[in-house]
């Protein structure tokens, strides 16, 4: 019986049948072909119910035992701290060295990482988050802050 499994297919069956009763009794389901606002809810509540049931009966089935393990406190730390940083940083660094504070931050927490590859990660998603937030999404953030003399 694997403990991890059944917690998840209970979790599932909850949400699955908790909307489903939801969608029943407070909207209008109405049939396939006449559509009604909780047709939709009612439809996903009974597939996530299917899959609850699945995972159910897997765990069920399986005999390894549930082995909980924790993260290394590092990599727990770097994770806290990345979106601290962040939210710390933003207004008087700016986004960029903000994003880039963060995402070494975040990158750091995975144990083996040579530098040349956090660097990598730490530009590639400086380069996305600029790209997407400041050009495509056009969020008014100064790119660069006060506290570097910009």
């Amino acid at each position: 019986m694997d403990i991890k499994n059944i917690a998840a297919s209970g979790t599932l069956l909850a949400v699955g049948i908790g909307f489903g009763i939801s969608s029943i009794f407070t909207m209008d389901v109405g049939s396939a072909l006449r559509m009604g606002p909780g047709y939709f809810p009612l439809i996903l509540s009974i597939v996530i119910t299917v899959i609850g049931i699945a995972i159910g009966i897997k765990a069920l089935r399986d005999t390894e035992g549930f082995h909980p393990q924790i993260a290394p406190l590092r990599a727990l730390a770097a994770i806290i701290i990345a979106p601290i940083l962040f939210g710390l940083t933003v207004r008087g660094l700016g986004f960029v060295p903000a994003v880039a504070l963060t995402s070494l931050s975040a990158a750091t927490a995975a144990t083996g990482q040579r530098p040349l590859v956090v660097l990598a990660i730490t530009l590639g998603i400086t380069v996305f988050c600029l790209g997407v937030f400041y050009y495509g999404l056009g969020l008014p953030v100064r790119l660069i802050g006060p506290w570097l003399g910009v």
